[in-house]
């Protein structure tokens, strides 16, 4: 009896592990908000990059190729630092300017995001990236040059629906996560168009 006793505690304690996980990061949430994004977001990011290079590694069937260990911890550095703390203020900016009682807040808000904040972050990215990767201003401009209008193209394509649910219907503290999370599937998406 004592060790089926214990496999069941065991058990018991595991099935409480997520809760006691969402109620720590609500918790964190709550007292340290932009930080707790911040974090949140560099774990993300880091992991997308990674599960993207893992995603092109598995279709290329090259065994001997090393995972960039560079990559994620760009990522990680550039969601800590740029993605959480933005997103966090965009996000509030909207809510506060754009109240859902004011007449087409869905559209206005949407239109907001995908006109204004989409190029604007992108733009960001094609920056930090080319930044982190010690790259020169010739660099950043032909990256730019040739692949802004391609990126920003598929980004209305692909997160216009995302975002239409993350800035309408997921709670204000739970966006940033939100679009964390749809954007570690992003990289894998991208990763598998890039056979």
């Amino acid at each position: 009896m004592a060790p089926a006793a214990s496999r069941l505690r065991a058990e018991a304690a595991l099935g409480a592990l997520p809760r006691r996980a969402l109620a720590r990061y609500l918790l964190l949430l709550r007292r340290y908000p932009v930080l707790t994004k911040a974090a949140s977001s560099g774990i993300l990011s880091a992991l997308g990059n990674l599960l993207a290079q893992m995603i092109e590694k598995k279709q290329r069937k090259k065994n001997s190729q090393n995972l960039d260990v560079c990559g994620p911890l760009r990522y990680a550095v550039y969601g800590f630092f740029v993605t959480g703390p933005l997103s966090h203020y965009f996000y509030l900016f909207m809510e506060h300017w754009i109240p859902p009682e004011v007449p087409l807040a869905t559209v206005k808000r949407l239109l907001l995001d995908r006109l204004l904040f989409a190029p604007a972050f992108l733009m960001l990215f094609f920056l930090f990236m080319n930044l982190l990767e010690g790259k020169g201003a010739d660099t950043f401009a032909a990256r730019v040059k040739s692949g802004f209008w391609p990126a920003l193209r598929m980004n209305w394509r692909v997160w216009t629906p995302v975002q239409f649910i993350n800035i309408n219907y997921v709670p204000l503290q739970f966006r940033v996560l939100f679009a964390n999370l749809a954007a570690l599937f992003w990289y894998a998406y991208l990763a598998s168009l890039r056979k």
